[in-house]
Parts: structure tokens; C-alpha cells; sequence
């Protein structure tokens, strides 16, 4: 068949009765066509448009690269923030170990300090305990060894009375009397003290007595007013050993 006895597209005569295959559609003219099959008929899958079948391998490429970039995003989104809340969570530690290492040392500290202050007291105590001890030894020493010290103390007691006082008495240990109206003669005749034993009075002190006052220069106050002076209030006692008092000092 020569190309002039081709059968040319040419549309029905108008008014004439055409078939379904009375006209050829150019593929120019098609949006999408498909091969028929078995499955296009009611009930089974759609037909596939011969357009969308494959895809290039560039388009294939390009998605596998976005999906890879999406993972690569993912993870180091992750990662940050882990390594975030790691840090978070790592300050919140070391805030917590220091504030907790900063209360133990400080209870310690505080221990330790009030510790170091009861030492201190009771050294100072003891101190101050053997220091009165060993000044009652002195002083008991001394008024075995110097009786004739009691004339100045009850000279020194008169002379403390005011010059407006009357009617002064002074009242010392009888073992005491003696001594003290040889040592303090003087004074008790320019008062015009009377000197009279009192065996209340202990050995080494005297009382001062007057219209205006009485002045107390016994042994036993005295005493406490020096011990006083040394932290102390050991009071005195005249009628301890002086090994009893070694043995408290040591």
C-alpha cells in the first residue's frame, strides 16, 4: 500500500452513523492514557497513568539526599539537646554537692569551734583553780611564818574608817591581840580605837566597827574578793592541809 492508498483521518459525513473506531485521537491530544487491564473493571485497583510510572533517577537521588539530610537534622537536633540537659543537669549537681559540702563543713566548723571554747574553759577553770590554790597556801604560809602581818592589815583597816567616824572598835583573834596592839599602837590611839578579842574573827583578819560603818578586813572575805579577781569562787578554808590543796593543784 503506497502512501496515497492510506487511509486518511477524516471525520464522518455529518449526518452519518459513525463506530467508535470511525475516528483516530492523535497522542497530541491526550492529557494521560493508560494500557487497559482486568483490574479496570468495577472492584479492582486504579489504572496507573503511564505519565507517573517511573520517576527519574535524578528526583530518586534527590529524595533519598533530603531524607539523609532529615535524619542528619534529627541527630543533631538530639544531641544538642542532650548535651543541653546534660549540662543542666550537671550544674544542678554541683550546685547541690556544694551546697551540701558548704552545710557539712560549716556543722563541723561549728562543732569544732564550740568544742575548742569548752576546752578553753575548762582550762581557763582549771587554771584559775590551781592559781587560788596556791595562793591559799601562800597566804596560810605567810600567817604561820609572819603573824605580825595582821598589825598592818588592822592598821590599814582604820585608816579606810572615814575621820568623822566615832566610837571605833577594832576585833581580832585573840591569838592575835597581842601583835596587833604592839604593831598598831599608834593608829588605834590617834582614833581612839578600842582593841577587843573575838574569837569569831580568824587568825590574820580583823573588823572594823564604827557609828557610821563597819569595815570587814576578815580573812575570809578578803579571800573571796582576791579569788574573785582570778575567775574563782573557792572559798576559804583555813583548816585545809596544805597537801590537800597540792593534790587539787595537780
Amino acid at each position: 500500500m503506497t502512501l496515497s492508498n492510506r487511509p486518511r483521518n477524516v471525520p464522518p459525513a455529518e449526518g452519518s452513523r459513525g463506530t467508535p473506531q470511525s475516528r483516530f485521537i492523535p497522542r497530541e491530544e491526550l492529557n494521560a492514557f493508560a494500557a487497559w487491564a482486568p483490574g479496570d473493571i468495577v472492584g479492582g485497583p486504579p489504572p496507573q497513568s503511564s505519565v507517573q510510572r517511573g520517576q527519574p533517577e535524578e528526583t530518586r537521588v534527590d529524595v533519598a539526599e533530603q531524607i539523609a539530610a532529615q535524619v542528619r537534622a534529627a541527630r543533631q537536633s538530639g544531641y544538642q539537646d542532650g548535651y543541653r540537659d546534660g549540662l543542666v543537669a550537671l550544674e544542678g549537681f554541683k550546685q547541690s554537692f556544694a551546697s551540701q559540702t558548704t552545710s557539712q563543713i560549716g556543722a563541723l566548723l561549728k562543732s569544732l569551734g564550740e568544742e575548742l571554747a569548752a576546752m578553753q574553759q575548762d582550762m581557763a577553770r582549771t587554771l584559775a583553780l590551781s592559781a587560788t590554790h596556791l595562793a591559799r597556801q601562800i597566804v596560810r604560809t605567810e600567817l604561820t611564818t609572819k603573824p605580825e602581818l595582821v598589825a598592818g592589815v588592822a592598821q590599814e583597816a582604820i585608816d579606810t574608817m572615814l575621820l568623822s567616824a566615832r566610837h571605833i572598835t577594832l576585833r581580832v583573834n585573840p591569838d592575835d591581840h597581842g601583835i596587833v596592839a604592839q604593831g598598831a599602837a599608834d593608829v588605834l590611839a590617834a582614833r581612839g580605837a578600842r582593841l577587843l578579842s573575838d574569837a569569831s574573827i580568824s587568825r590574820g583578819g580583823c573588823l572594823v566597827e564604827s557609828d557610821i560603818g563597819v569595815i570587814d578586813a576578815q580573812i575570809e572575805t578578803r579571800w573571796l574578793r582576791a579569788a574573785a579577781a582570778l575567775g574563782c569562787d573557792e572559798p576559804w578554808d583555813g583548816n585545809v592541809d596544805l597537801a590537800d590543796d597540792e593534790d587539787a593543784s595537780a
